[in-house]
């Protein structure tokens, strides 16, 4: 499957995305929370990143994404599929993402969900969640931090952008 993100476009974005998405699933693993201000500064990445790294036809489609996004995160969040913070950060990551690689996303978050998944689940059981003993994530029951996946598919799908992009 081809990538549609040019290695440009990729290599402008991830530096700025990175340290956000880090910080989106590390307070997700400890609070079970994605703070806005990790949302909103997604978005300011976007609205000045997004002017040098994408052509000027495309920057306003772009946000477009980011609205579609967010009126079906809302949604979701009403039917009680996904937690509020997850729709907004869905949708601040929406303009990063080229409209031709929607395909590849997909196949992306559902590996990188399964991953992070099993991933949380054996550190849960393990000596290893001494290094974070008071993290949420371990005593939600079924909740799982869907930030955890999400935030670092965005990264995975960067990186690859910058690897494989044209």
């Amino acid at each position: 499957m081809a990538i549609h993100i040019t290695s440009a476009q990729a290599l402008w974005f991830l530096p700025f995305v990175t340290p956000i998405c880090l910080w989106v699933i590390w307070s997700d693993l400890r609070s079970m929370k994605i703070p806005n201000k990790a949302v909103l500064a997604l978005l300011a990445v976007f609205a000045v990143i997004g002017l040098i790294a994408l052509p000027m036809a495309d920057y306003p489609w772009r946000w477009l994404y980011f609205l579609i996004v967010l009126v079906l995160g809302i949604l979701a969040n009403a039917a009680g599929l996904m937690g509020a913070g997850d729709s907004k950060f869905l949708a601040a990551a929406a303009p990063f993402i080229d409209p031709g690689d929607l395909g590849l996303i997909g196949m992306i978050f559902a590996t990188n969900m399964v991953a992070c998944y099993v991933t949380h689940r054996i550190v849960k059981h393990s000596p290893l969640r001494a290094m974070a003993p008071t993290w949420k994530s371990w005593t939600s029951g079924n909740k799982f931090p869907m930030g955890f996946a999400l935030g670092s598919s965005l990264i995975i799908y960067l990186g690859l952008g910058i690897a494989l992009g044209t």
